[in-house]
């Protein structure tokens, strides 16, 4: 693996250093270099320097400038308005640079020095019950972020924090002892089955519950039972969690996602340290008996009547709630597992919860400036009529189904094209998955994590606008394009060439490849590393309408382009892999 410096880092270099020179006592200034519509780039960090050296802004600019080693690197560095630096690198150095990267399996994105190890907890379904569109933000989203954090060299570790406790297995339980033929082993079913039998169960559950004080009175019983730990109860409960893992199995194999085994670790793991959490936080002062409660206050966090909502780590009848089981799964994270950084990809409603538990954790230790939590809260997924998603009768959508539409949706579309590029009926449906799929995660994906967005099938499978089917579609053009090529002619970079505008465009955003993946890991915000992609494969566009490749000019020129094609095809794959969206070589 070979790092390279990129053209933003090497230029904002020799713009310090010259900033340094004209103007020592100013020490490492920031030149605030960003890309510009002008030149190349722009640096507009000397106007605040010469305010606060009372000097003349576009004096100091001109001396900056004359203190400039331009080298190989700049083309032109001139003074505009009243003292922005206007920087144009050189064609050369676009092209060595890129050479470096297409040199290198990673494209030349560096490692992180000194990198932690961050716990991702997402994906976090509830056993015994179905995968619903609310579940989709939270695996799509970790899912991406657990990919970049890796690439820039962070140790992930993930956490799915299922539902696999509460009262309501008391319910299912009793049931299943009652009619113990109904809940079929978990490996003789496939996902389809094992939800079907769940569901028939909770339903069957639910009605003698709610019509039979016998039964009802003998579920809470159970319920008892489970928590206490009797052998009997805990062997139903794992049935159902066993039978519920093959059904989230199926979906997350449909989302193209994969998912470990050992990352499960759901509610019950917990268990054992909810009463040490609580003995704890009493001990060090942190919690307080009120009204019979264990609780933590906060100052700034009042509700009705100004009066204080208190974070409740055990209730007066001595049973723990969410608060106790995330606090002790913090303990885990941080202690058992080393974690410098835990993510919580929730539901953004939940927001005021994980304020209360983070606070309360940093109160007892556990998490520190050298430890820390980050809630990334994710909007609601929006139906066409702008409220949350729902079927044409009002009920959630299910998971799974969304996901089938997607897939049936986008297989006619490449379905439309498989005769022009001789694609077998094989292909097809396995194009059309990967496309429905990759249209649904990048329609999350390409959104603020923060943000709601509406959920519009016809719009994520179209060949036009920001979606993936846009960037599956340029992608597989390129390979199209180095096929025709064959031995005739291979990519290979010219650097004594000159570049065309859209060669020079294309150049430079390929370029900013690693900062991108960097800054979007940095901030939690995949939407940065999409709209990057969608840029690149938008600039790619047009390099393509205005350079002709396999004719171009000279041969020299042919391979140039060539190289162009075949490194924006290789960062367009990595990029759209850290999203976890596939790109097919035929469509």
């Amino acid at each position: 693996m070979a790092s390279v410096t990129s053209l933003t880092a090497s230029v904002h270099q020799r713009l310090a250093d010259a900033l340094s020179a004209a103007l020592p006592e100013a020490g490492a200034a920031d030149p605030l270099l960003r890309r510009s519509d002008r030149a190349d780039f722009q640096a507009n960090g000397i106007l605040a320097l010469a305010k606060k050296a009372k000097a003349n802004p576009r004096e100091l600019a001109t001396q900056v400038v004359e203190r400039i080693t331009a080298g190989d690197l700049l083309a032109d560095v001139e003074v505009s308005g009243p003292g922005f630096l206007n920087v144009t690198v050189t064609d050369k150095a676009i092209t060595e640079t890129l050479a470096a990267r297409a040199a290198d399996d990673r494209l030349g994105v560096p490692l992180k020095e000194n990198a932690g190890v961050t716990v991702v907890d997402y994906a976090q379904p509830n056993v015994a019950k179905e995968m619903h569109v609310g579940h989709l933000r939270s695996a799509v989203i970790g899912d991406a972020l657990r990919a970049m954090l890796d690439f820039t060299g962070e140790k992930t570790i993930g956490r799915h924090h299922i539902g696999d406790w509460g009262t309501q297995f008391g319910m299912l339980i009793q049931y299943l002892i009652e009619h113990p033929g109904e809940l079929a082993p978990a490996d003789e079913v496939d996902g389809e089955q094992a939800m079907s039998n769940l569901n028939r169960i909770y339903k069957a559950s639910r009605a003698v519950f709610d019509a039979d004080e016998d039964f009802k009175e003998r579920a809470r019983k159970r319920v008892v039972a489970l928590q206490s730990g009797d052998k009997e109860t805990l062997d139903l409960w794992q049935r159902f969690v066993d039978e519920s893992k093959v059904y989230f199995y199926s979906v997350f194999e449909k989302l193209d996602m994969e998912i470990r085994d050992d990352e499960i670790v759901g509610e019950s793991a917990y268990n054992d340290m909810m009463a040490e959490t609580a003995r704890q936080l009493e001990e060090s002062g942190v919690a307080v008996r009120s009204e019979g409660a264990l609780v933590v206050f906060f100052d700034d966090i009042k509700g009705k009547d100004d009066q204080p909502v208190p974070l409740i780590v055990q209730k007066k009848d001595g049973g723990f709630g969410y608060a106790a089981s995330d606090l002790s799964a913090i303990r885990d994270r941080v202690v058992d597992l080393h974690a410098t950084s835990l993510i919580y990809v929730v539901d953004v409603r939940q927001s005021l919860h994980f304020k209360m538990v983070f606070e309360t954790a940093r109160r007892a230790g556990w998490l520190s400036d050298e430890v820390t939590a980050h809630n990334m809260g994710y909007g609601t997924v929006l139906g066409a009529d702008g409220k949350p998603f729902k079927t044409r009768e009002g009920e959630t959508v299910r998971l799974e189904d969304l996901l089938d539409e997607a897939a049936e949706r986008a297989t006619a579309v490449v379905r439309d094209k498989a005769e022009k590029v001789g694609l077998t009926e094989q292909e097809i449906v396995e194009n059309g998955r990967y496309v429905g799929i990759g249209a649904v995660k990048y329609a999350d994906l390409s959104t603020s994590p923060s943000r709601d967005y509406k959920f519009d099938l016809d719009q994520m499978v179209s060949l036009n606008g920001d979606t993936s089917v846009y960037l599956q579609y340029a992608y597989a053009r390129i390979k199209s394009i180095l096929r025709r090529a064959g031995e005739s002619a291979t990519p290979a970079a010219h650097p004594e060439l000159e570049l065309a505008p859209a060669e020079r465009a294309l150049g430079l955003h390929l370029d900013a490849f690693g900062d991108t993946v960097f800054e979007a890991a940095a901030e939690h915000a995949p939407h940065k590393l999409a709209a990057y992609l969608y840029q690149l494969a938008s600039l790619y566009t047009t390099f393509y309408d205005q350079c002709p490749v396999l004719k171009a000019d000279t041969p020299e020129q042919v391979e140039n382009r060539l190289f162009l094609c075949d490194l924006t095809a290789r960062t367009l794959h990595q990029g759209m892999a850290l999203l976890g969206i596939r790109t097919p070589e035929k469509l």
